[in-house]
């Protein structure tokens, strides 16, 4: 068979499989979809816009942040695009109050507020006429919008002053702004934002780098972007320049160590650029928000929100920044059309740091993530299950939250899976792939199964050879991990499994050979360890190395779920102010699973989460209500 017609073929097969796996079925991890036609297969389950006939274009916000009040009030006035002819636009909305809606010939429109969905909220269905250009929507948020955390003085780090911060992904920006919140959906944006005299606002557009007199900010973002990726931060913030192009934000309190802990930003930017192509949203800024931060980092264009766990003081957690930076290629500019094609921002995403991270420290350093990841894979193929479909790369997730979809299949096998394909074609033919992947879809969205016809135009029609040794089925369409994964080398690793068996063989903590080891070695050696290590054991390692009171936070969180495990009692203390002041759900959900599994833990769980859940992002209490109830 010709390859053009063998990939076409492999491309409606996979299909074709995708539908048939998962027709005639309920709505559950394994089995989502009920009759789904080819056409319906690339359907954003997740909004309930008809973008596809009306579109909104550009966004004109005009907002009031009241934290008395803990509301933000005020209005989206939304420019329309007629694509095909419908007597109404559809909204995504979350707790919002809509007050009424005025359409660009000065009359009042007529609108319905649909049923709320647990998951979705509610279409805000606006009736309109062909002639009708725009419509502006006046709104208050509710009582407990998703996106928002409020912070109180004493949630900061400056104990004096609130702070409001936003986290939209996967659908949470309807419950801030009604808009057309699906990631396939793309707008540019102006906004007017009105704050308390004395604190910065920050959206992901063109920013401030000082507070203004009257508390009025104006933004400006003219690239298109997903609703997902809106942001704003409001609070007692200060910046730092670290190059002409880039700085770094955060309260006055932590501002310098953040700054001095981001100081190669600049570095960064370059090392991205000379990989795949110019950086295209013109500032690179980086903002350190308060400790309640639900994940690592968000990738928000021209602002990256992260978390001040990454602030370890020796910069060995700043891998997590080339990730962020690195999705300004893969997310921003070049964006999954569904949140079943996640893997699409998230799997390049991973390999592009990677790729960033060898740059910078060499090879053998990122091969130590590499290894790190793949355990991180297997773990979580394990919890999903080996047959899951939910450990395929193409998700099914109609019916059910997006965020379920958020695990590290789709990160770490979708990096494995161009990390099989650069081993298969050589690096350079790679590099050539992605730069012409990221150049000829910027600003654009693209599914699983383009990607698959793209690949193939662009790389491996070169060689049939190519083509089956990749098998992308199996990657694709297929569960657990495919019998042709990648490995790294691990040579720094060996020498950690080395001290690690000596150790458990007898030797003293102390006398083991740990000179210069990274942040990722003593990872690598925690989690070596077994589950019932003695108390004896334990605080030997405490001893020699003190990871009770390291202010690492991933050797922290390793360190304390093997102290419940052990039922290690001397490092309850230090946790338990862990879990109260960090709001990583990466951190938070394995402590808590780990109590859990003991009557006594389960208890401590219990205590701990009531004193601490107030300090959590809506997102985390979320999480942690579901495990604890």
């Amino acid at each position: 068979m010709p390859d053009m017609l063998r990939i076409l073929s492999l491309s409606l097969l996979s299909v074709c499989t995708f539908i048939a796996c998962n027709s005639n079925s309920t709505n559950n991890a394994d089995t989502a979809s009920t009759n789904d036609s080819p056409k319906d297969i690339n359907k954003d389950w997740h909004t309930y816009s008809n973008a596809d006939s009306v579109k909104a274009t550009h966004l004109f916000l005009d907002i009031s942040v009241n934290f008395d009040e803990k509301k933000i009030t005020g209005s989206a006035k939304w420019e329309l695009q007629h694509l095909k002819q419908s007597n109404s636009v559809v909204f995504d909305t979350k707790d919002l109050t809509i007050d009424s809606i005025l359409l660009d010939d000065g009359t009042q429109a007529k609108f319905t507020l649909g049923k709320d969905d647990e998951i979705l909220g509610s279409a805000l269905r606006v009736t309109i006429k062909p002639i009708n250009k725009s419509l502006t929507i006046y709104y208050k948020t509710g009582d407990n919008p998703i996106a928002l955390q409020w912070l109180s003085p004493a949630q900061t780090f400056g104990k004096k002053s609130p702070f409001l911060y936003t986290q939209s992904e996967s659908i949470y920006a309807r419950s801030w702004i009604p808009c057309q919140d699906g990631p396939g959906i793309r707008y540019t944006y102006n906004a007017r934002v009105q704050v308390p005299k004395g604190l910065l606002a920050l959206m992901s557009a063109e920013n401030p780098q000082k507070k203004s007199d009257d508390g009025i900010y104006n933004f400006k973002m003219d690239k298109p972007i997903p609703a997902y990726l809106m942001a704003l931060a409001v609070g007692d913030i200060g910046f730092s320049a670290v190059g002409p192009n880039t700085g770094v934000y955060a309260e006055p309190a932590i501002l310098p160590k953040a700054r001095k802990e981001l100081e190669d930003l600049d570095t960064l930017v370059h090392k991205a650029e000379a990989l795949y192509g110019p950086y295209r949203w013109g500032r690179y800024d980086v903002m350190v928000l308060p400790s309640g931060f639900p994940i690592g980092g968000m990738e928000n264009p021209k602002l990256t929100f992260c978390t001040p766990t990454i602030l370890a003081g020796d910069k060995s957690l700043v891998n997590l920044i080339s990730h962020e930076l690195a999705h300004n290629w893969s997310g921003n500019l070049v964006t999954n059309a569904t949140w079943n094609d996640f893997w699409l921002n998230e799997g390049f995403t991973v390999y592009f740091e990677r790729r960033i991270t060898e740059a910078q420290y060499g090879k053998d350093y990122v091969d130590m993530l590499w290894e790190l990841g793949y355990q991180d894979m297997e773990a979580a193929v394990n919890d999903l299950g080996a047959k899951s479909k939910d450990t395929w790369l193409k998700l099914d997730l109609k019916g059910r939250d997006p965020d379920v979809g958020l695990t590290d299949v789709a990160y770490e096998k979708g990096a494995a899976f161009l990390y099989l394909i650069e081993n298969i074609v050589g690096r350079e033919n790679m590099d050539k792939f992605l730069r012409g992947y990221f150049d000829s879809h910027a600003f654009k969205t693209i599914n699983t199964e383009d990607f698959i016809v793209y690949l193939y135009d662009n790389l491996l029609k070169q060689n049939s050879d190519w083509q089956a040794k990749i098998n992308i089925d199996d990657w694709v369409y297929g569960p657990g991990i495919p019998a042709n994964c990648p490995r790294a080398g691990n040579a720094r690793f060996k020498a950690t499994e080395a001290q690690s068996a000596a150790f458990l063989n007898g030797k003293p903590a102390s006398q083991l050979n740990t000179k210069d080891w990274s942040t990722f070695e003593w990872m690598h050696f925690l989690r070596s360890m077994p589950k019932d290590l003695s108390s004896d054991k334990m605080k030997d390692l405490d001893n020699a190395f003190h990871f009770t009171h390291t202010k690492n936070s991933e050797i922290a969180d390793l360190w304390f779920l093997q102290s419940i495990r052990s039922k290690y009692e001397p490092a309850y203390p230090a946790m338990k102010d862990f879990l109260l002041v960090t709001g990583r759900q990466k951190f938070l959900e394995p402590l808590y699973k780990a109590m859990k599994e003991t009557p006594d833990g389960l208890q401590m769980a219990k205590e701990i989460y009531q004193k601490s859940r107030p300090n959590y992002h809506p997102l985390a209490q979320k999480t942690i209500d579901e495990i604890l109830k």
